[in-house]
């Protein structure tokens, strides 16, 4: 078997885990643009459409940190297959789907298989090249994890009006088909990866599920519900943090664990983890922040509001390759530096937008966010995982997985919040000074034309809207700081030896 897959090309067998991969994080959110075509077509509410994006997302995060376990069970050849396998069926009954409940029901499944791809993907790759080629390895794998959750809403967008909503799951057959065939021709396990036949650990397992399920559902659905004023969430709370410490718990006294937390003794790793989950948490809230400021006080329709994201990709596709070649020549904590330091710069320039921003204005900040986050993600993920001993870098993959995705989920949970509660503050200070005793409000009323209850609906909607400006504002300055603030945390993490393979015994 090690004849076998020394013969096969590293790229060959990076291409290969990939088409599925890209496919699986294209899905999270490929389909928010077509959340009302969806519910328009299924007599449902925009509030039940959310759920085709809520089971995805749970079901996809109970199966990431199970991944390791899972390849050590199956295989990881076999268990890619059948991943590949069930998302791409999946996706087309997703596409047949006749209402909403089915359309849930199948997305669960769609997730749940797709849940192993990027860890699997991830720890192919780390073995597939020899420890100095991994920045490479890294910045192919980067593409497609920060590219493809960009590419979704243009690729969304653009099928939804010119075909319909279903071709966004049909799309994915021809990939997913591609990726079986390449996986079945050219990958192979490594020789310590054969099955085991330990215990299985059901109350590790059932653990985990309750503690994710219930923390991602809390995430989604907190703002809708208006957090802990709603018992649903109270109670969620409530179960996901007993969960996750009854869980926490359960692995680390269990002889054979369904996730293996003690890889976190190792400094570096665990470094990495909190970086990962931060780095999650500031991208995929900003990637949230700016379709909706485009598209709510600027007016872009969906399809251009997606394009109008594409310069972070862009900045992503030309950073990453040539950060992967850079890895092994330079100090790669130095890179994570200066992309945590740019990524801060750009994040402070979207703070000094305002309402009469056009596109250039957005270009090139997020142009320059992109390069900066390939000068993080990929030796971010060279050294987090440089230390980790093969037979335990699936369950490592899992971890950092599932982190940068719990990270993500706060992101968007915390920023949503606190910009509608900073809009509120920002409206009743701005609003104190519309009166009609004072002058400058009188001035400006006599200037418009209508009836005098007309003009103050259109001054109320000038408050609005400089209110809402405002508490972007906030919110960038805010990641830019969190962003800053992270730099102490480099020199936590021991650089990787050139050349060298993790040590045997690390993080055992």
């Amino acid at each position: 078997m090690p004849e076998s897959v020394r013969q096969v090309n590293p790229w060959i067998v990076a291409i290969s885990v990939m088409f599925g991969t890209f496919m699986e994080v294209l899905d999270t959110t490929v389909v928010n643009v077509s959340l009302p075509h969806i519910a328009g077509s299924m007599s449902a509410t925009t509030e039940e459409a959310t759920w085709v994006l809520t089971s995805y997302l749970v079901a996809n995060a109970i199966i990431l940190p199970m991944t390791g376990w899972l390849a050590s069970q199956f295989g990881r050849k076999r268990l890619l297959m059948i991943s590949v396998t069930g998302f791409t069926i999946a996706s087309f009954f997703c596409g047949l789907a006749p209402n909403m409940a089915a359309l849930i029901v199948f997305r669960c499944f769609q997730g749940a298989f797709g849940g192993a791809l990027q860890p699997l993907s991830q720890a192919v790759l780390l073995e597939a090249f020899p420890p100095q080629d991994r920045g490479k390895a890294m910045g192919f794998w980067g593409l497609g994890i920060v590219v493809a959750p960009i590419l979704g809403p243009v690729l969304g967008g653009y099928l939804t009006d010119s075909y319909n909503w279903r071709w966004v799951f049909y799309v994915n057959i021809p990939v997913g088909i591609a990726s079986i065939v390449m996986v079945r021709l050219f990958l192979f396990d490594p020789p310590y990866l054969r099955r085991k036949a330990a215990s299985i650990d059901y109350l590790g397992m059932g653990l985990l599920t309750l503690a994710i399920a219930s923390i991602q559902i809390l995430l989604d659905k907190g703002e809708q519900d208006d957090w802990l004023s709603s018992v649903f969430i109270r109670t969620l709370l409530v179960i996901g943090v007993l969960g996750s410490i009854a869980f926490v718990v359960r692995e680390l006294t269990a002889e054979h664990p369904v996730v293996n937390l003690r890889v976190l003794k190792e400094r570096t790793f665990s470094a990495g983890i909190v970086l990962i989950t931060v780095v999650g948490f500031v991208l995929y809230g900003s990637m949230v922040l700016l379709p909706i400021w485009l598209q709510t006080l600027l007016g872009y329709p969906a399809v251009e509001a997606g394009l109008t994201l594409a310069p972070r990709g862009i900045g992503s596709f030309i950073a990453m390759p040539v950060v992967g070649m850079l890895v092994s020549k330079i100090d790669p904590r130095k890179i994570i530096v200066g992309g945590l330091l740019t990524t801060a710069v750009t994040l402070f320039q979207f703070s000094k937008l305002s309402l009469a921003a056009g596109y250039w204005d957005f270009f090139w900040p997020q142009f320059f966010q992109g390069i900066a986050m390939g000068m993080v993600f990929v030796p971010l993920t060279t050294v987090t995982m440089s230390r980790i001993p093969r037979e335990q870098m699936g369950n490592a993959t899992s971890i950092n997985s599932l982190m940068r995705n719990v990270g993500a989920s706060l992101g968007i949970a915390s920023l949503t919040t606190y910009m509608s509660r900073q809009q509120q503050v920002h409206l009743n200070h701005l609003g104190a000074h519309v009166s009609p005793y004072n002058a400058m409000t009188q001035k400006m009323m006599a200037n418009m034309p209508g009836t005098p209850q007309q003009g103050y609906a259109r001054m109320w909607g000038m408050v609005s809207r400089q209110a809402a400006i405002l508490s972007y504002v906030d919110a960038f300055i805010l990641l830019a700081a969190i962003f800053a603030a992270l730099v102490p945390l480099i020199f936590l993490m021991k650089r990787p030896a050139r050349g060298a393979a993790p040590p045997a015994g690390a993080a055992h």
